[in-house]
């Protein structure tokens, strides 16, 4: 079975190439369906498939810039992409996403960075499932009320409204976003696409996993707004974080090309998929994957605590992560499927 594993020339490993080809395809999916690149899954899954984790993320990055430009190009055509907001927030995504990669060549020098990053993503992981389920339930109780009332809640409204107190924050300069449809301070969005940016150097996740929730709940944009938004901020820091990462030695350009054939596919899919899959559909299924994906990097933390169960845990996380990936990309496609067979069902009613 030696043909299914190929060596990496520059971190020296050699890695399950199947693996990179589903998480390609599969992530592709992801990325353009939820916006964010689907990083905030790769990097894990590269990292369970045996690179060392300043590899993983440096990789992770690299193939996630040109899977975000095909993204972006598709959402732009449906309208989804809030250019001036994206470009707005591009100031504090670069700045941040080089204060992120200095700190991860720092945690490297002190041996530090697989036990550190580990840990910082399933916090992270647990506080953006926490949020988009409490989303979720406030915004059914809130259909519930209006139902029970006879009423009928607004379309675009969100369970979680931190958005609107942010709004009231009127520091100029003040900026309208014609797309997203709403009026901030422009200094929201510097501030948080820094703090997303600085995750992202660290995280290696193109700051998408933290930036959508935060365009939804903290900045006010509709969710296939942030969605397109996201994936054009995703773009822009992954080519700047790609160039950063290869500079400093840490991307392995063999794996990242055999990702990126499959996910520039994938994200085609994931991208038309949204125009079927509105509003809540995206965010529960976000949820699903966060929990999944947590799951995973706990399953690899194990072992340093429990002796004996590194062998089980490798396995178990990496089937994990490949399962979630396939599952989610399945779902996604066939919902793909039913909506645009609605369409021309429709479509043939009318003619």
């Amino acid at each position: 079975m030696d043909f299914l594993y190929v060596l990496m020339p520059i971190s020296g490993v050699t890695i399950f190439w199947p693996g990179l080809v589903i998480l390609g395809i599969g992530v592709g999916i992801i990325g353009g369906f939820f916006g964010m690149g689907g990083a905030w899954m790769i990097t894990p899954g590269l990292n369970i498939l045996g690179f060392p984790m300043a590899f993983a993320i440096g990789t992770d990055i690299a193939h996630m810039a040109g899977k975000s430009l095909v993204s972006t190009m598709r959402h732009g055509k449906f309208g989804n992409v809030d250019y001036r907001l994206g470009v707005v927030m591009i100031i504090g995504t670069v700045v941040g996403f080089e204060v992120g990669a200095q700190m991860i060549m720092w945690l490297e020098r002190i041996g530090k960075v697989d036990l550190y990053v580990r840990w910082l993503y399933v916090g992270l992981l647990i506080c953006i499932a926490w949020m988009v389920f409490a989303d979720v339930k406030k915004r059914m109780s809130k259909e519930k009320a209006a139902k029970a009332a006879g009423k009928e809640i607004d379309k675009l409204a969100t369970g979680i409204e931190w958005h609107k107190t942010f709004h009231k924050l009127k520091i100029p300069p003040m900026m309208h976003f014609k797309t997203a449809g709403f009026t901030c301070s422009v200094w929201l969005p510097i501030i948080l696409s820094f703090l997303t940016g600085w995750l992202a150097g660290i995280l290696g996740i193109g700051g998408g996993l933290i930036r959508m929730p935060m365009l939804i709940y903290f900045v006010g944009c509709p969710t296939h707004i942030a969605v397109g938004t996201d994936l054009f901020e995703v773009m822009i820091s992954g080519l700047y974080g790609a160039g950063t990462y290869t500079y400093k030695g840490r991307t392995e350009l063999v794996a990242a090309m055999i990702m990126l054939v499959g996910a520039a596919m994938g994200a085609q899919v994931g991208t038309v998929a949204t125009k079927y899959i509105k509003g809540y559909g995206i965010r529960i299924a976000f949820g699903i994957a966060v929990v999944g994906c947590m799951i995973s990097i706990i399953m690899k933390l194990i072992p340093r605590y429990i002796e004996g169960t590194k062998a089980v845990m490798d396995i178990a996380s990496t089937v994990l992560i490949l399962g979630l990936v396939f599952l989610l990309s399945l779902y996604i496609f066939v919902r793909m499927l039913q909506g645009a067979a609605k369409e021309v069902a429709a479509k043939k009613g009318k003619a």
